[in-house]
């Protein structure tokens, strides 16, 4: 018998409010699972005149490959619709460590060596704090 509409929705709310927060691999972001102290970034990298097409395929394989690292939380790559080949990445993980690993792996490291032929200049980076997520219950 099917669940009637009212009971479906508390039930999905109910759902989402025990489902763990960001689990790796879950393809759900719940908000209040961000952990206090989490660690947000926003970059953005421009493409060389006539790069826009080789800088987003050298960085679109990031989205996956960056999303499988054990400590990142979230993270977005964006194009700007007004000016292609200006990309911005929303980044959080787990702590500042964790953001500086991933600066580290082999794949990012990769990609930052494409960046004086395909982008114009480097990536400009700002570390960002999150602000009204309550802090994390203590066991």
């Amino acid at each position: 018998m099917p669940i009637p509409f009212p009971a479906r929705l508390t039930l999905m709310a109910f759902l989402t409010a025990a489902t763990p927060a960001l689990a790796h691999g879950d393809t759900e972001i719940h908000y209040a699972g961000i952990p206090a102290g989490a660690y947000a970034v926003v970059a953005e990298v421009r493409a060389k005149p006539g790069m826009e097409n080789a800088l987003r395929e050298a960085t679109l394989p990031l989205v996956a490959q960056v999303r499988a690292e054990p400590n990142n939380l979230v993270y977005f790559l964006h194009e700007d619709r007004a000016a292609p080949g200006h990309f911005v990445f929303y980044e959080i993980f787990v702590s500042q460590a964790d953001f500086e690993a991933h600066n580290a792996t082999p794949h990012v490291q990769a990609w930052f060596a494409r960046l004086p032929e395909l982008a114009d200049g480097g990536v400009q980076v700002v570390k960002m704090e999150i602000l009204g997520n309550p802090p994390a219950a203590e066991d």
